[in-house]
């Protein structure tokens, strides 16, 4: 298994606070034994709030934090005195997370901002005393409001990643190469297959300073959408990319059919995800000569761009990087 410190995944135990009890106390005063009711409110329980940090970009940090408890409020005391709000859970997350909730699957919070903060899990509101009762014809309420309950549940945090362009292909198909050859990143080369097993991220360096960030996702395999090989664990980070770079080598057996492949599983994850722009690149193409080049273009699809490129020699990487700059800025 390849040693990473990239975690995009977490299950985490959330409790909120319970809302403090409010305070059924009556006045007594030196003059006067029978001065009233002067029950305070109880105080709020604690939210558990989700906080975007631009600074993070794995949910590593919360890898051993398997049980966020927010700290209940107190109660109400005499002299009409509130009781103190319970303390705050933050938890600090990078952008692109996801907070689900276990049992339903329901998408509770996204966090896509830096310095967002939502609140996952509201605290319990604090129990109204006995003086908010009294009245005309009900001078002394003998009675105050319970604090409400806090939320608590199993809880699930996945991140999903924030690129512009995300590289799609069936294991071994070059992406990892391709990224090392155009950006910074080095992600683990080697030959066979899933050498990938979790996104590697690399930016860019475009003309003028500028800049974009290609994403290298786990290899595609048929039947992905239904959980194969790592399934959803990879298509879910697509769903983030602006564009998608279809990746299939020059000696694909059948370089239409690949690309079939690739987009059936897409659909069948999300329909939505074809609404993106699409680019296919032939990799390892310095092994084709023009004639070659000529059958493999007439078998791709003539609505999608294509570029035969090789992450070895640099061949038509410049291109490739002009071709990508122009779709995300259309």
């Amino acid at each position: 298994m390849e040693k990473t410190n990239f975690i995009d995944y977490i299950r985490i135990f959330a409790k909120s606070g319970h809302g403090g009890a409010g305070s059924r106390h009556f006045a007594r005063t030196k003059y006067n034994a029978q001065a009233g009711p002067d029950g305070g409110d109880g105080g709020r329980g604690g939210h558990i709030i989700l906080k975007g940090n631009q600074q993070l970009w794995t949910l590593l940090h919360l890898r051993y934090y398997k049980n966020v408890l927010a700290e209940n409020g107190e109660n109400g005391s005499k002299n009409n005195c509130t009781g103190r709000t319970g303390n705050d859970v933050i938890i600090e997350v990078p952008l692109g997370t996801v907070a689900r909730d276990e049992e339903t699957g329901e998408m509770e919070a996204e966090i896509l901002e830096d310095g967002q903060e939502i609140i996952w899990l509201p605290g319990g509101r604090g129990g109204l005393g006995n003086s908010n009762f009294a009245t005309p014809t009900n001078q002394v309420p003998d009675h105050a409001q319970p604090g409400e309950p806090g939320v608590e549940g199993w809880k699930s945090l996945e991140l999903k990643v924030l690129a512009d362009v995300g590289l799609v292909g069936f294991p071994n198909a070059g992406k990892s190469t391709l990224l090392s050859a155009i950006t910074a990143a080095r992600p683990k080369i080697a030959d066979y297959a899933f050498t990938t097993l979790t996104p590697q991220l690399g930016m860019i360096e475009y003309r003028d300073g500028r800049s974009f960030c290609m994403a290298d996702l786990p290899g595609i395999i048929e039947g992905a959408a239904e959980g194969k090989g790592l399934g959803h664990r990879f298509l879910r980070h697509i769903e983030r990319n602006s564009a998608l770079l279809f990746l299939i080598p020059a000696d694909s057996d059948d370089h239409m059919k690949e690309f079939n492949i690739l987009v059936s599983e897409l659909e069948q994850y999300n329909p939505d995800l074809l609404q993106k722009d699409f680019m296919i690149a032939i990799s390892k193409s310095d092994m084709l000569d023009d004639e070659l080049k000529a059958a493999i273009s007439q078998e791709l699809p003539g609505n999608v761009p294509h570029i035969f490129i090789s992450s070895v020699t640099n061949k038509g990487l410049s291109e490739l990087k002009d071709q990508l700059w122009e779709i995300l800025n259309k």
